[in-house]
């Protein structure tokens, strides 16, 4: 993969990125949602306005983008959208590059200005929390979690040392894939847990790609992490390769996509104060798996995302360049494919992201240097195909506001 990407940048710095996109001089961050797009034949981060009413994304004229000190990948918005983050790993073709975590102020404009960039030894998959106080980081082979304090400014400061990955008994060295948060804000309105208090702590759970487990994690309020173990194992079990985890916004189900050869979504009903009834003995947010898990999904499964009222889950079928779709039962968690051909995206999907307001949905396609994106349908949850946005070449990741 390094020697592919090497092999990408080094052609792609000596050509004019030869296209022509429309530019926005009329974002607001009151009235127009925005896009946010890292791109790896350019190193830069693109940003973009949508339009609320009709879906159209402009490219914000940001100077091409503000470059990345390394190759890119995933990146996430906090909840305010006000700071971007994206992961960036070293590239001998990048002069001085670096592997860390790197913040990005957004501007009332919509434009992105470089704040710092946080080392890390082998970051692979990020997330924020709902209350934008902590960015967590899966660490990849090295086996480790890291948190990080985010700072008014958007600067991270790390919590603590790294916490490793326990070794399960007879296993490999863990490995770290995905992760996910607990929500300590619920949605405002249409969600099951609208009007409810949501919890003051916070649970991770945490993918091992090598021993095929899903661990949880005790949030401190500080940002420290205390593995929360079952009753007889370390983790619970999940299919091959799990590649991608998904959090319900109402605490109630946790998902994680098993990669080739299962092709499968594990489903786990997450024991807290409302979920006792479902075969939980205890509300210490342990995982109990959903009856009839693993559902089947489409040719290997990887980043996955849940609508922002809990209704329906959405999976990435990066083997065959598609989006599978399910509605999420509210009494148990159990997964129904919806009817009909799964959704196309562009060649090579990498990441996907949802509007906070359910209304549209993006996939970034890191061959076609497309952006895809789809109408939402509130009653149904299929997904409507509009016309896919160019972006510079190898978009690797996509976030939304």
């Amino acid at each position: 993969m390094r020697t592919r990407f090497t092999r990408i940048v080094a052609i792609l710095v000596l050509i004019a990125i030869g296209f022509t996109m429309a530019c926005s001089n009329t974002y607001s961050a009151s009235n127009n949602g925005l896009v946010v797009v890292p791109t790896q034949g350019s190193a830069v981060m693109q940003t973009f306005s949508l339009d609320l009413g009709n879906g159209h994304l402009s490219q914000i004229n940001n100077v091409n983008g503000p470059p990345t000190p390394g190759l890119p990948t995933q990146v996430v918005l906090n909840p305010a959208g006000t700071f971007a983050f994206v992961i960036v790993q070293k590239n001998a073709v990048l002069p001085s590059s670096q592997t860390g975590i790197t913040s990005y102020q957004v501007a009332s404009d919509g434009k992105l200005s470089s704040v710092s960039t946080a080392s890390v030894t082998n970051p692979v998959a990020i997330a924020v929390d709902s209350a934008g106080k902590f960015l967590f980081v899966a660490q990849g082979s090295v086996g480790t979690v890291s948190v990080f304090s985010i700072g008014s400014n958007g600067g991270l400061s790390e919590v603590g040392k790294a916490t490793s990955l326990p070794n399960q008994p007879g296993g490999q060295a863990p490995s770290a894939s995905a992760l996910a948060v607990t929500s300590t804000v619920y949605p405002v309105q249409f969600a099951p847990c609208s009007g409810f208090t949501a919890p003051t702590t916070e649970n991770l759970y945490v993918a091992d790609s090598v021993n095929y487990v899903l661990l949880n994690y005790l949030v401190s309020s500080t940002g420290g992490l205390t593995l929360v173990p079952t009753a007889a194992t370390l983790g619970v079990p999940t299919g091959t390769v799990p590649s991608g985890v998904a959090v319900d916004p109402c605490n109630r189900f946790v998902y994680v996509s098993n990669a080739i050869p299962n092709n499968s979504v594990s489903a786990y009903t997450i024991c807290n104060a409302v979920s006792l009834a479902n075969n939980c003995p205890t509300a210490d947010y342990h995982l109990q798996t959903v009856t009839g898990s693993p559902f089947p999904a489409g040719d290997n499964p990887g980043p996955l995302a849940e609508d922002a009222y809990g209704n329906f889950l959405y999976v990435v079928d990066t083997g065959s360049n598609q989006v599978s779709g399910y509605r999420i039962s509210a009494s148990n968690g159990s997964l129904t494919a919806f009817t009909g051909a799964a959704i196309a995206t562009g060649s090579g999907p990498t990441s996907i992201a949802i509007r906070s307001d359910d209304s549209w949905m993006f996939v970034s396609n890191l061959n076609a240097a497309t952006l895809s994106q789809y109408a939402i349908t509130p009653a149904s949850g299929t997904l409507i195909p509009q016309p896919a946005t160019s972006t510079f070449n190898y978009p690797s990741g996509v976030a939304v506001k």
